[in-house]
């Protein structure tokens, strides 16, 4: 297990490298001037040169690339082109609104998921599991920049059920937040329930029907006692995959959900970043995620290989 997890780790290091790499070039492939950008159409060219001097872009782009990988493996981000502030005073409460959101939008869809998942497998080709996998393929396949327009029209707008927009007042209380909250994270819940409760159901459908299930039966043990002990510990495998896959996603990838409720988050963060060729806040963002969605799939990995010693085995060899 050590050596899988040095493994991960250096594969962890490569894909940061990766990453860093694919941003640079996307980045400086974007027609237009870092200076012109920050200083606005009507700047003087002088104060343009000035500018571009000071913040290092008038550099032959292999320096610009070289000081940019030196920043991210030194956990450096420099400042911002466009506010002249530390990158990590923009990230990182950035990141900590996004993981505000994604954790209530978690809290809302795992559970209902997964038993969704667990009761149509139990109740295989009947109509309510039918209905269950419907409503899933339905609703996986609306982007969750649709579902979030439809929450925001028809419930904060027509209704007054919600907030129109997510950024909470300072001072609001955990409640008050949960108000403002509430329908970007069910636009996102809307969008993840059908993946998860599909994935879940078709584990349990697998496990239920094994040769360690029907010796469980034949043991004598109850029904909880089997699907406790031997169904969900080998059924969950890629239901937890599927999670943790979702985490990095669920913090930077739904920009869609949060342009639309005007939410700053690490997504927003990113996507402005772009429009402004912010390089060192889109270098840092991109970091971030990446190491949320590798540090989540290795602890998936190795809750699979806590539930299942068959994967401990594999995984130590």
């Amino acid at each position: 297990m050590k050596r899988f997890i040095l493994k991960r780790v250096a594969s962890m290091v490569v894909t940061l490298w990766l990453l860093s790499t694919i941003v640079f070039m996307v980045v400086n492939v974007l027609p237009g001037n870092v200076a012109r950008k920050v200083l606005g159409g009507q700047a003087l060219e002088e104060d343009v040169i000035r500018l571009n001097a000071r913040l290092g872009t008038d550099k032959p782009l292999l320096e610009q690339y070289w000081t940019s990988i030196r920043r991210i493996f030194t956990l450096s981000f420099g400042d911002s082109y466009k506010s002249q502030v530390p990158v990590s005073d923009i990230i990182f409460p950035a990141l900590g609104r996004s993981a505000k959101l994604a954790l209530l939008a978690f809290i809302i869809t795992i559970p209902l998921s997964i038993a969704a998942g667990i009761y149509a497998a139990r109740r295989q080709d009947k109509p309510i599991d039918r209905a269950i996998v419907t409503v899933g393929l339905s609703t996986s396949a609306i982007p969750e920049f649709v579902t979030a327009t439809v929450l925001l029209v028809v419930f904060a707008v027509k209704l007054n059920l919600g907030k129109v927009y997510a950024n909470p007042p300072d001072g609001v209380g955990l409640f008050g937040q949960l108000e403002y909250l509430l329908l970007p994270a069910l636009a996102m819940s809307i969008a993840y329930f059908g993946y998860i409760a599909r994935m879940t159901r078709a584990g349990v459908i697998g496990a239920l029907h094994a040769d360690f299930t029907r010796t469980a039966v034949m043991k004598g043990l109850s029904q909880g006692q089997v699907m406790r002990r031997h169904v969900l510990r080998n059924a969950m495998a890629p239901t937890i995959v599927v999670i943790s896959t979702s985490v990095g996603y669920l913090i930077g990838g739904i920009v869609g959900v949060e342009k639309v409720f005007n939410y700053a988050g690490l997504g927003q963060t990113m996507l402005d970043a772009v429009n402004k060729s912010d390089i060192p806040v889109l270098q840092g963002a991109v970091l971030l995620v990446g190491i949320i969605y590798m540090v989540s799939t290795l602890l998936a990995d190795l809750f699979i290989a806590y539930l299942n010693p068959r994967v401990r085995l594999e995984k130590s060899r």
